[in-house]
């Protein structure tokens, strides 16, 4: 493989391109007469309960998880999280981004059967609007790519903490005591500076088994697992373990994970035979709530925190350059669907209403992200040209 090859494929544009195409095939199977074959795949049982929709969602995305969970650790440790003045921004925007979106979904949803669907409209889709970003990068501030990586690490972190309080159910209190003795033995491991990435993984693999039958959704446990991993270097090692370790689950994240994820959780049927006139107010809470929550609570919350000198801007960045970046955290994607499953497990019509939902807010976002990026640049460049001529 060449070098040009692997810098393409690394790249976050290929991931979000992956992503795209991988949605776009589900859909076109599933609208088609192979639909019901290609849904059935997907619930054919491997082991016991397990079919491989539920590895997918419950396995795999646990291990997408832990991958997560080492950026954020890496970010907070030696990263653009490490200090207030490089995280205050960033954390600010993401709070914002999640609260505005919250409230926009639960004022159109109070006292309807959706109100569970709050945490849907709170999550950007890191590889999706990183690979839009560098899509239009020509059109974009690049500086910001920065800002849109540290609130979307913010932004998972928070939606995070949201699946393991707001949808855990039925919880088995003999797990949760194994899950915290295993999670002991693993801050053990990292004390006495064991340097074998395989014990720690096999360690967690027991972790993810106790929280899957402890009723904490199971992939919590590849937080916890990545919050155990050492991030300092050992003298028998040339990098921390947390680096290595990253190195190795990127890939197989991107390039498989994600796009199984997006196969599997992605087949919708467009045939809206669903009651819209009942299920109205839960298509507008999503969509509302990441096309313009997520922008309004980015854009509000940065620039109360600037008037307060809570925070300030980065250097090089005008506002109009923020909110133009702000509009891609609408794109939720991956986590919003995550949440749109585990929220609707039991009723498959309003998971395939949810899906439709954060669907559309991608491609509304996108548009407009678009046309405002354009719009700013062209009046950007009008500009100097006036000042010249009044000259």
């Amino acid at each position: 493989m060449t070098h040009k090859l692997k810098d393409i494929i690394k790249s976050e544009v290929f991931t979000g391109v992956l992503l795209i195409i991988a949605t776009i095939v589900s859909l076109t199977i599933a609208n088609s007469r192979f639909g019901q074959a290609y849904n059935n795949f997907f619930s054919f049982p491997i082991i016991g309960e397990f079919n491989i929709h539920l590895i997918i969602n419950d396995f795999l995305m646990a291990i997408f998880f832990l991958y997560v969970g080492l950026e954020i650790k890496n970010e907070i440790l030696h990263g653009r999280l490490s200090s207030f003045k490089k995280a205050s921004f960033p954390i600010i925007a993401a709070i914002g981004g999640v609260l505005l979106p919250a409230i926009i979904f639960t004022i159109i949803n109070l006292g309807t059967p959706f109100s569970d669907g709050i945490g849907i409209p709170i999550s950007t889709d890191i590889a999706f609007a990183v690979g839009i970003f560098m899509i239009l990068e020509h059109k974009l501030n690049p500086l910001l790519k920065i800002f849109l990586l540290s609130l979307a690490v913010v932004d998972d972190l928070i939606s995070i903490l949201v699946i393991g309080v707001l949808y855990s159910s039925h919880i088995n209190v003999w797990c949760i005591l194994i899950s915290i003795i295993i999670l002991l033995i693993l801050l053990a491991m990292n004390r006495n500076k064991v340097d074998n990435i395989a014990a720690y993984l096999l360690v967690g693999l027991v972790l993810w088994f106790f929280i899957y039958y402890s009723g904490v959704h199971a992939t919590i446990s590849g937080v916890l697992l990545a919050s155990a991993i050492p991030s300092k270097k050992f003298k028998t090692s040339k990098e921390p373990m947390l680096k290595r370790l990253v190195h190795k689950l990127e890939p197989f994240c991107n390039l498989l994970i994600l796009p199984l994820f997006a196969l599997s959780n992605t087949d919708i049927s467009l045939d809206l035979n669903a009651n819209i006139a009942l299920d109205h107010t839960l298509i507008w809470g999503i969509v509302a709530g990441l096309v313009v929550g997520k922008p309004l609570g980015i854009m509000l919350f940065t620039w109360v925190g600037t008037k307060f000198n809570i925070t300030e801007k980065p250097k090089g960045v005008d506002w109009l350059s923020v909110f133009s970046v702000s509009l891609l955290a609408g794109i939720g994607f991956t986590m919003s669907i995550f949440v749109s499953e585990i929220a609707f497990g039991d009723n498959p019509e309003l998971i395939n209403i949810s899906k439709i939902s954060i669907l559309s807010s991608a491609v509304i976002s996108i548009i407009i992200t678009y046309i405002v990026a354009t719009l700013i640049n062209f009046y950007k460049k009008k500009e100097p040209n006036k000042s010249n001529s009044h000259k």
